[in-house]
């Protein structure tokens, strides 16, 4: 196998064969990462029958997996640029294995936790190592692009068949078994990855500060936990103490690092105009695409009364579209400049948004099928391009820290729009039941009715005759109604990023693109 580079006029040395074959290792703990978030929501009847958690502790096991990841991102990035990015990927890998051990055999909810928290420290190491190590393997601009491509499609396949994997698993096994997914892949990578991965790291990094460390963790925690209490309970004092204090806590964090030799994280990478706005169009993206999904899985289980694996099989289509729409961008760069790609994308997702709003409660799921097939083709080369335009503008010896910054830039846009968009349709959905709820429903009925749409089917249930009917299409009208003008802010939010995109990153050269040749 040659391992020669060859050198183009317009780009940096191009990669060979053990390079491509590298970016397969790559691929298979960002499947494993993103199916970890999502294999385990079907397992929680059978796990909550079998440990008996309390309220409190059930939601620990569900959260905190995503708690650590998110908090965890900056540390993890710059711990590899220090000691090495495939070293951090393969501890991260063996920690992730063993930690799936034990959550599969937990025989108490605090094991469960405990390992669940492990969980989401070693799935922190897999995005920044393997995203840096694509930035310093493929150091052809075109080539870097497609690897990117390919990285972004493992996570997009991971939380596509995470549910339908684990659904197979516990048809035939116990609730535990779900975690066992990950231990032959995590295996596999520590034997191949020493062989087929190179080892970068900065040769004059410095001492990781520990105290920046805890500052990052204390504040990524306290304000994704603060925003998910927005989006589970709506506005309050609660979240909001816990937003201004991991916003205080990020001040002292960016203060410490502009005093420091060696920074957790390079602040001057934010002077640069492209990678300012691609995290900013990343995370407008990701704000818009998150929000909507939440309102579609409610719609098609609770307003369509779809079961999990038909909701799963429907949500399908626009899974496939975005997978194909990432392996298909680095050719559509061959005629067209990344800006039109990005910005015309977002045009497109902001389309499908809009076709969000003609969903009504009466029609079936082909029309939401379809509108969230076109917002995730339009939003599928916005991903691969911005996640490339802010790896590509850090050094590579920072490109650690710029991919946990990507990162964490997405998880924080993930969660604010089920945040923001959460508490906008909450609202409506109440306001709209005020008045809503038919005569004849009993007050304890009407203020459960009221409160969510879940309240409203259970009480709808509980009610004889016409009453309960008419009631359960009421709650339908008013979440359909809300869930339209969710859509219709994340169309406004993919057109503002349309625009950021091509008035801050229409300067950027035209960037041609290849299929990877392997010789």
């Amino acid at each position: 196998m040659p391992e020669e580079t060859r050198d183009t006029p317009a780009s940096g040395p191009r990669a060979t064969r053990r390079e491509w074959i590298g970016l397969a290792v790559i691929a298979l703990p960002c499947l494993l990462y993103s199916m970890d978030l999502t294999v385990l929501n079907l397992a929680v009847p059978t796990l909550t029958a079998d440990l008996r958690p309390s309220a409190a502790q059930l939601l620990w096991i569900v959260d905190i997996y995503g708690f650590l990841v998110a908090g965890s991102l900056i540390t993890m990035g710059t711990l590899g640029d220090r000691i090495g990015r495939r070293k951090l990927l393969m501890i991260g890998a063996a920690v992730f294995g063993l930690a799936s051990l034990l959550a599969a055999f937990a025989d108490t909810a605090e094991t469960l936790i405990a390992a669940r928290a492990l969980l989401g420290v070693a799935g922190a190491t897999v995005a920044p190592s393997t995203l840096s190590l694509i930035r310093n393997m493929f150091h052809d601009p075109q080539q870097r692009t497609f690897a990117i491509s390919v990285w972004i499609t493992g996570y997009s396949v991971g939380g596509a068949v995470g549910p339908l994997l684990g659904g197979l698993m516990l048809q035939h096994f116990w609730w535990g078994s779900v975690f066992l997914l990950a231990v032959p892949v995590m295996v596999l990578v520590l034997i191949v990855a020493p062989i087929l991965l190179p080892e970068y790291r900065d040769p004059q990094a410095g001492r990781l500060d520990l105290a920046s460390a805890v500052l990052s963790l204390a504040a990524v925690l306290a304000a994704i936990y603060g925003i998910k209490m927005l989006a589970e309970h709506g506005p309050g004092w609660a979240p909001l103490l816990w937003i201004l204090a991991g916003l205080a806590i990020g001040a002292v964090f960016v203060r410490r690092q502009a005093r420091l030799d060696d920074p957790l994280i390079d602040l001057r990478l934010f002077r640069s105009p492209a990678f300012g706005a691609a995290l900013a169009v990343n995370v407008l993206g990701l704000f818009a695409v998150f929000g909507t999904f939440l309102f579609v899985a409610q719609y098609l289980q609770l307003v369509l009364g779809l079961s999990p694996l038909e909701a799963g099989l429907w949500t399908l289509p626009s899974s496939l579209a975005f997978v194909a729409g990432s392996m298909l961008t680095p050719m559509a760069l061959r005629r067209t400049r990344p800006v039109v790609l990005m910005a015309g994308g977002l045009l497109v997702a902001a389309l499908g948004f809009l076709a969000l709003t003609l969903v009504d409660y009466v029609s079936g799921p082909a029309l939401l099928a379809g509108a969230a097939v076109v917002f995730a083709t339009g939003l599928s080369p916005v991903f691969t391009l911005t996640t490339d335009l802010i790896v590509g503008a850090a050094p590579p010896e920072r490109a650690g820290s710029a991919a946990a910054i990507s990162e964490t830039g997405a998880e924080f846009g993930g969660a604010l729009g089920i945040a923001v968009l959460g508490c906008i349709a909450t609202a409506l959905y109440r306001g709209v039941m005020m008045d809503g709820v038919p005569a004849g429903v009993p007050p304890e009925a009407a203020e459960a009715a009221r409160a969510t749409l879940g309240g409203a089917l259970g009480a709808a249930r509980d009610l004889s005759g016409g009453a309960g009917r008419a009631l359960a299409a009421a709650a339908r009208g008013a979440f359909t109604h809300a869930f339209g003008l969710a859509a219709l802010v994340s169309a406004a939010i993919a057109v503002v990023a349309a625009v950021l995109a091509a008035t801050v990153l229409g300067s950027r050269p035209r960037q041609g693109a290849e299929v990877p040749a392997t010789d």
